[in-house]
């Protein structure tokens, strides 16, 4: 054995890992771990074989001897733990799965504990997001106690990570399933997760998996929730690998590490539903006559519109679209005369802003004003939601942005409405994350004074309140100019509500403590004054005592001249200069005239005559800053041996000189101060401007839109009316055409109709239809041409004239007159041709339907001939002429034909 042992030990570490025997495996496993922990750095030669064959940590993990698995995933562990990135990200997609199948779900603690570590490993080296994407398709698993496994895994993420590193919202989408599984570990394990995900997130996770779970599993959930509220915030345990090198390159102080964690810690309250749920379109879901309902008469379909207009947009996140329809509809039901709508108005619109955040700044100027003009209403329920509507506004702008319209407000005449706006703001300065600027904190001041003046205590209250709120956002230094004038019960009032007021916005006068530095300089400076003014003291002797008065008078513009030295940009660096020039006054004072010579300069010269009492003056000067100074005092040392001269050079040489730097000094200062202010106000003014400017180009933007689609809604009934002109140009002339046949159908039977009398006896009835009317064709046998033209011509004539008017004439004609008068046929083949052929030749001829019925009379009285019975028969075709010519008429009045 011992032998086949060093064998073993010979052969290479990814032989070994895939030996078919388990020790061998083993002792490859523990060699390998070994050899990863004493590696100088990841770029090791040990790492390559690894690196080249990922697939040799898939055997390992999932090896079918327990106890070689234990030693490969320790393997694997100290291979991430040294190897680096690289052998994180070329590994991760071979054993991912397997650590949490074989190793997760083993009975032994120790496989356990490593896999736990290894899965962890692969998040601290990258990043979690590749991590949990290959544990979440493990869920599925059909084993409980590999769901269970990998649900005790993500839980570990979490805790160790957070939710800023690992991203927790692929997790809350499919949380409700293990919820429901059978397996009462798993649901164990799931309400572990559940908890943990309370623990960084609070109520906003419930959105993404609440109403998915049964309401015992509710109540369940709201009993662990308990016991963890009153926890602190969480924080991160374990760094990834990238914050580590941060840290590490951060410089030491650990007052910048504390900032950091506070706004971690203010960074995990702060995540709310809005960012973990997807945005969702809801444009398309309202409805397409919304305006048109908002627009009803009856108070409850306007309200019925706004109900499932808030059923739609009340979701977690909206997606951005063209809401500004919406928007002024909601904005004019803010003047409803039902409250009833005006609340549910209110709702939707604080549904609308919470879901869109900063795209419904677009919307604020259509949708503020008239929600602040409503707050006129007292009840309370309205009063609440129309609170609650302009919170959610302003949490979706800014104070800057809102600003303008709240103090406008508060100068209304309405008492309700200027309460409510006060309110409003209050509600707005305690919420701000940022801080309003020095011009905005003036206007809400000015405005917030003129509310301590009112005659309700209500406003007179809420004033005072305002002010305090802005101080604590501020500063009491801040704030102290502006409460100056006020009497001393207010200011007590207001001071209280400083005290009480909570607030979020950080305050951004952060700079002042800096320029406070070199303000404490020229203080230290101060002393040392006095320490120059004591040597001055001791010079003078030699001099009268009315100069000894005059030394102490010349610091004293020196002394002035500290606060202008503390806004001059290079006094400051020269603080140090003092302290090197101030021994060289004291050795100056001591000796006199010995070292004028040493300290002897170009410019020394000019000023020499001023006495050495003069000297305790120029030390302030000194420690104010600048190399001039220095060597006219160090000029000012060799005119001591005259000490005759003292006093009047001093008043009208170097002190001249000082106050006038001094004075310049002052008159820059107050320059830069305005040049600031100007800026200050110009860049605010520029600020506004550009706002409006933006304000103004999502109007214009939005009016070009509905432009755009008038423009094509215009162009689209232009190409229908077109269409529908040529369809109708079409009907009309179809109908001409058919006006002018049916007018000459009339005029065939019209002439048909014409007594015989109007006919020219002289033409011939071959010719012309007039020839109908002569006798030629009817009664003279022997003229079998002139007949037969003629029926023809009166039957072609006449059916043309009835066939038009059939469907109006026939049945009334059929049951008056008989069959046979419509069919000339008849007249000619049956009763009607034996009279024509006894009727004489000069007789006229009457139409065939008279000509018919004239023979039917014939026939009944006996009688052949026409002679005695020709009168009569004239008399009769005759009135039915007229009835004829009266029914054609009734025709034409009926069809509304006009007589050409």
């Amino acid at each position: 054995m011992a032998e086949q042992e060093e064998d073993f030990s010979a052969l290479p570490l990814p032989d070994r890992f895939q030996h078919k025997i388990w020790k061998v495996r083993k002792a490859a496993y523990e060699d390998a771990a070994k050899q990863f922990e004493i590696t100088p750095d990841e770029h090791d030669p040990a790492f390559r074989p690894f690196l080249q064959d990922p697939g040799l940590w898939k055997g390992a993990v999932a090896d079918s001897n327990v106890a070689a698995q234990q030693e490969g995933i320790a393997a694997l562990c100290a291979f991430l733990k040294f190897g680096g990135r690289e052998g994180c990200t070329r590994t991760r997609s071979h054993t991912l799965t397997l650590l949490v199948e074989k190793g997760l779900s083993s009975t032994r603690a120790a496989t356990k504990a490593s896999a736990k570590e290894a899965i962890l490993l692969y998040i601290e080296l990258d990043t979690a997001g590749p991590v949990i994407e290959e544990l979440l398709p493990v869920l599925s698993n059909k084993q409980p106690k590999i769901v269970a496994a990998t649900l005790a895994a993500l839980t570990a993420i979490y805790h160790d990570y957070g939710c800023k590193v690992a991203d927790p919202k692929p997790v809350l989408k499919i949380l409700p399933k293990p919820f429901g599984h059978a397996d009462k570990n798993v649901r164990a394990e799931a309400t572990k997760l559940a908890v943990e995900f309370y623990r960084w997130l609070r109520e906003a996770m419930k959105p993404m998996f609440w109403g998915e779970l049964k309401p015992t599993q509710q109540a369940e959930m709201e009993a662990q929730f308990e016991m963890v509220k009153s926890e602190p915030a969480p924080k991160q345990e374990r760094l990834l690998r990238s914050q580590q090198a941060a840290m590490a390159r951060a410089p030491p102080p650990g007052a910048g590490g504390a900032v950091e964690e506070d706004e971690l810690e203010e960074e995990a309250v702060e995540v709310d539903a809005f960012d973990l749920a997807e945005p969702q379109d809801v444009v398309s879901k309202v409805a397409a006559d919304f305006s048109d309902q908002l627009a009803s008469a009856k108070w409850k379909e306007r309200k019925d519109a706004l109900e499932a207009l808030y059923g739609v947009l009340n979701v977690p996140r909206i997606k951005d679209g063209d809401f500004g329809e919406i928007a002024r509809g909601l904005a004019k039901s803010m003047k409803d005369a039902n409250i009833a709508v005006v609340t549910q108005a209110a709702q939707c619109i604080e549904v609308l802003a919470k879901g869109l955040r900063k795209p419904f700044s677009k919307y604020r100027s259509v949708i503020m004003s008239p929600i602040l003009e409503r707050l006129k209403e007292k009840k309370a329920s309205v009063s609440d939601a129309l609170g609650a509507a302009l919170d959610q506004v302003f949490l979706a702008t800014s104070l800057t942005e809102c600003l303008e319209e709240i103090l406008e407000f508060l100068k209304h005449k309405n008492p309700q409405v200027k309460e409510g706006t006060m309110k409003f703001l209050i509600r707005c300065l305690k919420t701000t994350r940022e801080a309003p600027t020095k011009p905005e904190v003036a206007s809400i001041v000015e405005s917030a004074k003129k509310l301590l003046s009112e005659s309700v205590e209500v406003l007179r209250s809420g004033g005072a309140e305002v002010l305090g709120t802005v101080m604590k956002i501020m500063g009491e230094r801040a704030m102290g100019p502006h409460l100056e004038g006020l009497d001393e019960i207010r200011k007590t009032k207001i001071r209280e509500y400083f005290e009480t007021a909570e607030v979020k916005a950080k305050d951004k006068p952060k700079p002042p403590p800096q320029a406070a530095a070199p303000r404490a300089a020229p203080a230290a400076a101060a002393p040392r004054k006095v320490v120059g003014k004591k040597p001055a003291v001791k010079k003078p002797p030699p001099a009268p005592s009315p100069y000894a008065q005059e030394a102490p008078l010349a610091p004293q513009p020196t002394a002035r001249s500290i606060p202008g030295s503390k806004l001059g940009a290079p006094k400051p660096s020269g603080l140090a200069t003092p302290g090197l020039k101030a021994p060289l006054k004291r050795t100056l004072a001591g000796p006199g005239g010995a070292a004028p010579p040493n300290l002897s300069s170009p410019r020394r010269p000019v000023s020499q005559a001023p006495p050495p009492e003069e000297e305790p003056a120029p030390p302030p000067r000194i420690g104010l800053g600048r190399g001039l100074a220095g060597r006219s005092l160090a000029a000012k040392a060799p005119a001591a041996p005259a000490p005759t001269s003292v006093s009047p050079p001093p008043s009208s040489g170097l002190t001249a000189v000082e106050r006038a730097e001094l004075e310049e000094l002052r008159l820059d200062k107050d320059r830069l101060l305005r040049q600031s202010d100007d800026l200050r106000q110009e860049r605010s003014r520029l600020n506004s401007e550009v706002q409006e400017l933006k304000n103004q180009n999502a109007q214009l933007i939005e009016d070009h839109t509905r432009d755009v689609l008038s423009i094509k809604a215009k162009e689209t009934q232009l190409v229908r009316a077109r269409s529908d002109c040529e369809a109708a140009e079409a009907m009309c002339g179809q109908l001409r055409r058919e006006m002018e046949r049916l007018k000459r159908a009339l005029t065939s039977a019209e002439r048909v109709n014409s007594p015989p009398a109007l006919s020219s006896p002289g033409r011939d009835g071959t010719t012309d239809e007039a020839g109908i009317y002569r006798d030629t064709g009817m009664y003279g046998g022997a003229q079998d041409n002139g007949r037969q033209a003629f029926n023809n011509r009166a039957r072609m004539s006449f059916n043309s004239a009835l066939s038009e008017e059939k469907e109006n004439t026939s049945d009334a004609l059929d049951a008056r007159y008989g069959r046979s008068k419509l069919s000339p046929d008849l007249g000619r083949n049956g009763r009607n041709s034996a009279a024509s052929g006894s009727a004489g030749r000069n007789s006229p001829a009457p139409p065939p339907y008279q000509s018919s019925r004239m023979s039917r009379e014939t026939s009944n009285d006996g009688t052949k001939d026409g002679n005695p019975q020709g009168v009569e028969s004239w008399k009769r075709a005759a009135e039915v002429t007229s009835a004829l010519k009266a029914k054609i008429e009734q025709m034409k009045a009926r069809q509304g034909i006009s007589r050409p």
